[in-house]
């Protein structure tokens, strides 16, 4: 059995190992080293973002039973995508698939701030009132979707090896819980990681109530692609202890602390004219609106 193929049979245990790895690791560390102090109880905040967890898992597993290494096998097979089109070896067609479909994922998350009825369902991921390891697990089962969606026509698109496939995945998850973690970093680390990787207190900013902040450190893994579009921030403008995080108007933990509230929030308000280059920072003195 080669490498593709054994990855293929254990594919559902090596990521749910991994998972399982990374929770427990990104856990503790907010435990022992916590960077803020939680507005919530934990308790209340993880029941609801662990239970979306599993109904997003149930609905995938439905919807869609080959899942994204199925959808990689079953290219491989037709010979789908610009990889088998241009014989590409697979030593060279691993790392280019892993890094193409981080780029995919980057325009994604543009785009779900981009567009109003997109940003309806997203805004299911912002409204947490803190931030933490199962914040970056926490998305409406509809947006979960749509993202399995694109990332099949980017497989298919692609012609990504089952192993990039497994490899992104992981990194996915991993730097999710990573990257949402309530973990302080030392200084000087944190700012040598942010030229590859995105770090907690690069991606806080990106949770802040501020429009401009929000709109800003888009990646989930690899900062390049933020750095390279312009939209990288630093740090938030109240530092990171003092940034608030969420979405104005939404305060309600019954709205976005609760599995229900959370399940009904993009069905609530009007779609505005929102679009994500019209949402500067205005002082409050400005008479500015949110």
């Amino acid at each position: 059995m080669d490498l593709e193929a054994w990855v293929l049979a254990h594919e559902w245990m090596i990521r749910t190992g991994a998972f399982v790895g990374v929770f427990a690791l990104v856990a503790l560390w907010e435990t022992l080293s916590p960077r803020r102090v939680r507005l919530l109880p934990r308790a209340l905040r993880w029941r609801s973002n662990l239970a979306i967890v599993l109904i997003n898992t149930a609905l995938v597993r439905l919807f869609f039973p080959l899942a994204a290494v199925g959808m990689a096998a079953l290219s491989a097979e037709q010979g789908w995508g610009l990889l088998h089109y241009f014989s590409v070896p697979f030593w060279l067609a691993v790392p280019l698939a892993v890094v193409a479909m981080d780029f995919v994922i980057w325009l994604q998350h543009v785009m779900v701030h981009a567009v109003p009825a997109l940003w309806r369902l997203h805004r299911v991921h912002h409204a947490d009132l803190d931030y933490d390891l199962t914040t970056g697990t926490r998305f409406h089962p509809l947006e979960i979707v749509l993202s399995m969606g694109i990332k099949f026509a980017t497989i298919a698109l692609l012609g990504a090896p089952v192993l990039a496939v497994v490899i992104f995945e992981i990194l996915l998850s991993a730097c999710a819980m990573f990257n949402h973690g309530n973990i302080r970093l030392p200084a000087a680390l944190d700012r040598a990681l942010r030229w590859f990787l995105v770090t907690p207190d690069m991606h806080r900013v990106h949770h802040s109530v501020e429009d401009d902040e929000s709109n800003s450190n888009f990646g989930f893994n690899l900062t390049w692609w933020d750095r390279l579009f312009g939209t990288y921030r630093e740090q938030p403008r109240a530092g990171q202890l003092g940034m608030i995080i969420g979405i104005h108007g939404h305060t309600d933990p019954h709205e976005v602390a609760h599995l229900g509230g959370m399940l009904t929030l993009p069905f609530k308000g009007q779609i505005t004219d929102y679009a994500i280059n019209r949402r500067p920072f205005a002082e409050p003195d400005a008479g500015a609106s949110h």
